[in-house]
């Protein structure tokens, strides 16, 4: 995985000196869960990067990108609350499929794999006198409570307006388990975006 990681940004960089080309800056808000957690619900969060738009024909292009991103989620039944909040580096690889609505406003679809590598984040229970511990870090000579790599799809629709205002829904759903640890069930991570970009 971490080969595969390397590579994709490797690749990305390798197609910046194309002119077809273009970058942007993006961020918005996440609402992010788990599945398979029995009354786990949606916590907000963040992303933000750079992202890069490869056009290879009038309506088709490649898309990726270097996205920090907070996911995870939060539980509460009772007295009981605990949240764990990880942050990745996004990168997707995304196909795209552009056209015009409009005179100077496209409206697009993408969908692709992504690949994930776990930055940092903490896992905190609110009860008993609460205890945080971090989620890609062993502790005490322990192993870490989740895995640092994620792979899994992302799909999503958009608007280009005037070729350098973007407005993006996306969705993403993990195909491995983050957890580290035996017993429990595999759950997965899944995000579903909201944001807004600059291209330049």
């Amino acid at each position: 995985m971490k080969k595969f990681l390397m590579t994709a940004v490797l690749g990305m960089f390798a197609l910046a000196g194309f002119s077809q080309v273009k970058w942007d800056a993006k961020f918005g808000m996440n609402f992010s869960n788990m599945t398979k957690l029995d009354d786990a619900k949606a916590l907000p969060g963040f992303h933000l990067g750079v992202g890069m738009d490869y056009g290879f024909s009038e309506n088709w292009s490649l898309q990726s990108g270097l996205i920090i991103s907070s996911k995870g989620y939060k539980y509460k039944v009772g007295d009981e609350k605990e949240t764990a909040r990880p942050i990745y580096l996004d990168i997707p690889i995304l196909a795209a499929y552009k056209f015009n609505i409009s005179d100077n406003t496209k409206f697009v679809i993408n969908a692709g794999p992504y690949l994930a590598f776990g930055l940092g984040g903490k896992y905190k229970e609110h009860y008993d006198g609460g205890e945080d511990w971090k989620l890609f870090k062993g502790e005490n000579g322990a192993d870490a409570m989740c895995k640092r790599f994620d792979l899994g799809i992302q799909y999503g629709i958009g608007l280009e307006l005037s070729d350098r205002y973007l407005i993006n829904l996306s969705g993403q759903n993990g195909f491995i388990s983050p957890k580290n640890y035996d017993g429990g069930k595999d759950y997965k991570n899944m995000t579903f975006s909201i944001g807004v970009g600059y291209r330049f």
